[in-house]
């Protein structure tokens, strides 16, 4: 029996509408991740982005468990000598709260020219209106 490998061009890339609502930030991350990388499907190949795209609704309701909002820090660098920035997830979830689900999606996936591939297929929105209606993308319940 042969492997099969899926080719770039045959892959059937599907919309697909999460709600972030009441999830737990990390793990509906991580959930997104494997989304995009395309692990979620029978013919996953490593090195072909055979995922699909994803668009995250309501993002700033994410919920963190335990003291996260304020023990977790995110961590940002100027370039210069000194100049590490520090931000909790409480200022961060209030001011950028699609910024903040973008990074920690965008950490999960390859550090390479696929992994960059895969994130412009991510689309987060802080409230419930998107703009990917036309697309038609189909809720899914994590």
């Amino acid at each position: 029996m042969k492997t099969y490998m899926a080719k770039p061009g045959e892959v059937e890339q599907k919309w697909i509408l999460i709600d972030a609502k009441g999830q737990v930030f990390g793990r509906l991350a991580s959930q997104v991740a494997s989304i995009l990388r395309g692990k979620n499907k029978p013919e996953f190949t490593p090195f072909v982005d055979v995922g699909d795209h994803v668009v995250v609704i309501n993002a700033k309701e994410a919920i963190f468990t335990g003291k996260k909002l304020d023990q977790k820090l995110y961590y940002r660098h100027s370039g210069y000598p000194g100049g590490l920035k520090t931000t909790t997830y409480r200022v961060l979830m209030e001011k950028r709260p699609e910024f903040a689900m973008q990074e920690a999606i965008r950490r999960m996936l390859p550090k390479n020219k696929l992994g960059r591939k895969m994130l412009k297929k991510l689309r987060v929105y802080a409230g419930a209106e998107h703009q990917q209606a036309a697309q038609k993308p189909e809720a899914l319940g994590l």
